[in-house]
């Protein structure tokens, strides 16, 4: 069975990770220039160093289909720079999972594979996709939807260790980011984690930096840059979240439900 993944960030990542250690072999497309900010757990930095690996997992940037399935053969993770769906019709894969989390549909379609499933809002199950997985942190997460759609967005991150929304890092300015601090940083409340046009970015709260974009990439005021987890030293941030092996294991779940 092949996979085909839209989206290469650390929740489609986490996705990824869940079907391989199934026996699924899977493919990933993403942006020429991606903006994952949990990079370290992200196989979109295959795209920018050509190759990198999560919790002993091994991706690698492939531009052809005989790359693709070259990557496969060697037990590897192919990640491909498509931004629409080339590369996706001349595989046929046996199924589609649009990970993107653009909160909307950016063009799949029921007719893109035998199975296709969408994670999060901006799908309706029976409408442009089989099934959609809820990625709302909360009793749902990770549920299985056959008709209707997930929880809407309300623009406001899930609370861990109490906080929500100030856990984000968010660009200042328009502008390029520059002098960003390595994620796994400790910082306190107030701290600088990075510039924008000369204008600091600081962090509202204290805790452990667990996701940053890489530093050269252009930004937009309010552009969501980075996030610091309150929990400090407790964090795993060089494994897969809970919230993303829990959206696998619903995506995991409908494959069998779909193609037993």
């Amino acid at each position: 069975m092949l996979v085909f993944i839209r989206g290469a960030g650390d929740l489609a990542t986490g996705i990824s990770i869940r079907l391989y250690r199934a026996g699924i072999s899977v493919c990933h497309s993403d942006l020429a220039i991606p903006t994952a900010v949990r990079r370290n757990v992200a196989f979109s930095e295959a795209i920018r160093l050509g190759e990198c690996s999560v919790e002993g997992i091994t991706a690698v940037r492939a531009e052809c289909l005989e790359e693709i399935h070259e990557a496969i053969s060697q037990k590897k993770v192919p990640v491909v720079v498509d931004e629409g769906k080339s590369f996706l019709h001349r595989l046929q894969p046996d199924a589609v999972v649009d990970a993107i989390l653009a909160k909307r549909n950016l063009g799949t379609c029921m007719e893109d594979a035998r199975l296709v499933i969408g994670i999060g809002p901006g799908f309706t199950a029976g409408v442009d996709c089989h099934a959609v997985i809820e990625s709302k942190r909360g009793h749902d997460l990770g549920r299985v939807i056959l008709k209707g759609s997930a929880i809407p967005n309300t623009g406001i991150p899930g609370i861990i260790g109490g906080y929500g929304k100030e856990r984000v890092l968010r660009a200042p300015a328009e502008g390029i980011l520059e002098q960003t601090l390595p994620i796994g940083t400790l910082v306190e409340a107030g701290d600088i984690c990075g510039v924008v046009n000369g204008i600091p970015m600081r962090t509202e709260i204290s805790g452990i930096i667990r996701g940053m974009l890489q530093e050269g990439i252009s930004v937009f005021p309010g552009m969501k840059a980075g996030d610091v987890d309150p929990r400090g030293e407790a964090v795993e941030y060089r494994n897969v979240s809970d919230k993303a092996r829990a959206i696998g294991g619903g995506v995991l779940e409908a494959l069998l439900h779909f193609l037993p």
